[in-house]
């Protein structure tokens, strides 16, 4: 999955793609390097954001979305929590809703369950303007767990189907560095709900507290978590780096599959 910004505020790309033509562009080389997915995003999530306005994400994706849609082949996801630009991205093309709330704002379940789209549930501690302030666990792996189980219920009383339903631990969403290597050192455990697995470690900042480098600079560090995610369960590879990220990872596919016909 290709991670698409049209923000002037992202983390680890902000303003680079915030023009439709530029995001065009770089989605159309996302799928050519191989990219299965395409998630678009206009509001930025990172810790202290800016939350902006249904019309004014609306503005930023739906071009977007207009401009690589059309090609049975290329899916397009929206990345959003408000029902109003679910809809309208469904509109445009999108076939997946990537909510970092989990469906739980007001209508957004419900819009969710009348669209005719997949859906990623995602894992967050607080909001992004708080969810970095001291979050705590119990038992991080089975904490999430609950959480998303009780999503997934949520999702399947609104007459969602669990063939429609992805999950994703939220990996630096209301976490410390040490929760989220834990996270991943234990993400097979995910597995548990029988649902594909989402992840999203590109560039995060816990990459550069492990290794001391930039947010430009995570290239290698990012790869080698997309590996161990991969190996320890995860189906999509939520990344920045689709053309590196899409090799390395035929590598690893290829070795696993040899493991597992040995």
């Amino acid at each position: 999955m290709g991670v698409i910004n049209v923000t002037p505020d992202s983390f680890s790309d902000g303003g680079k793609f915030s023009t439709a033509d530029a995001a065009i562009q770089q989605a159309e080389q996302m799928f050519e390097d191989g990219a299965a997915i395409v998630d678009v995003g206009g509001e930025s999530t990172r810790p202290g954001a800016r939350s902006i306005s249904e019309n004014e994400e609306i503005d930023r994706v739906i071009p977007v979305i207009e401009g690589i849609a059309g090609d049975a082949d290329r899916l397009i996801s929206i990345d959003t929590s408000k029902p109003a630009v679910m809809r309208a991205a469904a509109g445009a093309g999108a076939s997946m809703i990537n909510d970092v709330f989990a469906l739980r704002r007001d209508g957004a379940l419900e819009a969710a369950a009348t669209l005719d789209c997949a859906v990623c549930l995602m894992h967050m501690q607080g909001e992004p303007g708080t969810m970095q302030d001291k979050p705590s666990y119990t038992d991080i792996p089975g904490d999430i767990l609950s959480f998303l189980s009780e999503r997934v219920s949520a999702c399947q009383a609104a007459g969602i189907g669990e063939d429609r339903i992805v999950i994703d631990p939220g990996f630096g969403f209301g976490k410390t560095h040490e929760h989220n290597v834990r996270l991943l050192a234990c993400l097979e455990r995910f597995q548990e709900l029988g649902m594909p697995v989402l992840v999203g470690l590109s560039r995060k900042r816990t990459l550069g507290a492990l290794t001391g480098k930039a947010v430009d600079e995570r290239l290698p560090s990012g790869i080698a978590a997309a590996v161990l995610a991969v190996e320890r369960g995860a189906n999509i590879v939520r990344t920045h780096d689709i053309d590196e990220t899409v090799d390395v990872l035929k590598i690893a596919n290829a070795i696993m599959r040899s493991g597992k016909d040995g």
